[in-house]
């Protein structure tokens, strides 16, 4: 698929348990708030667990990135549904047949409030 600069691609997840164990795993980040349920029995997702969805777009269009901002506004939780909105905002043809990208991201929970935001940049080879 072919992007264009204005072009939004929407990605959702809604975060498990098993996520948030198996990130554990992987990342060491084992703070009490994501090993501890709350007394609604959720567990506080891993900040860079979030962090997957605008990732997760870029993967699906082979962007190497080069550089992340991240801005966590509010905590996520397991059973939480995050829909990430990835906005093309720089898609130019470089030497090589590099192709040199620039998109901004909005992620908000199933009730609309803004959990994650930021951009990133880097190139399509």
């Amino acid at each position: 698929m072919s992007l264009k600069v204005g072009d939004i691609i929407t990605f959702e997840r809604t975060f498990t348990v098993r996520d948030v164990e198996l990130f554990t795993e992987i990342s060491g980040d084992e703070g009490s708030h994501h090993m501890t349920p709350d007394e609604q029995g959720r567990l506080v997702i891993q900040g860079l667990l979030t962090a997957t969805l605008p990732t997760k777009v870029g993967g699906n269009h082979n962007v190497l990135a080069r550089t992340m901002n991240f801005e966590f506004l509010r905590p996520v939780f397991t059973g939480d549904t995050i829909i990430c909105d990835v906005k093309i905002e720089k898609y130019e043809r470089q030497e090589k047949n590099r192709i040199s990208i620039m998109a901004s991201f909005l992620c908000e929970n199933q009730i609309g409030k803004e959990v994650l935001r930021g951009e990133f940049e880097g190139v399509i080879l």
